[in-house]
């Protein structure tokens, strides 16, 4: 038997709230990366191309503050910083694996520039 889809509302404010936040230039890269492991600061920076320190910086606040990562820090020396997705982060999984399989099928790769990187 073919399973019926649910209609979709034309709009939904909790709908629309998730594509704020995750739709902000950064956000979906970063989760991706924490989802694919990386936890450090400079792991994040390092893995995501054109992303600024500030703007990392500035991103990772704002997922914190919306609960879906969550900062550690470590009282070495010196003082280790590690980020992780919460139990909210975590769930977003599916959502990052379904806009990759996207992705891959409809959106052509980036050009290479003059010195043979991907434009972001």
């Amino acid at each position: 038997m073919k399973m019926m889809k649910k209609k979709l509302s034309a709009f939904c404010p909790q709908y629309h709230r998730a594509i704020e936040i995750l739709g902000r230039r950064w956000s979906g890269a970063i989760v991706r990366a924490l989802l694919a492991g990386m936890t450090r600061f400079s792991q994040l920076g390092a893995i995501i191309p054109g992303l600024s320190d500030r703007l990392l910086s500035e991103r990772l606040k704002e997922l914190e503050a919306e609960g879906i990562v969550a900062r550690t820090v470590a009282p070495e020396t010196p003082v280790r910083i590690e980020y992780h997705l919460t139990a909210k982060g975590e769930a977003l999984a599916s959502v990052v694996s379904a806009v990759s399989a996207w992705a891959e099928e409809w959106v052509p790769e980036p050009a290479l520039t003059s010195s043979g990187r991907r434009n972001p």
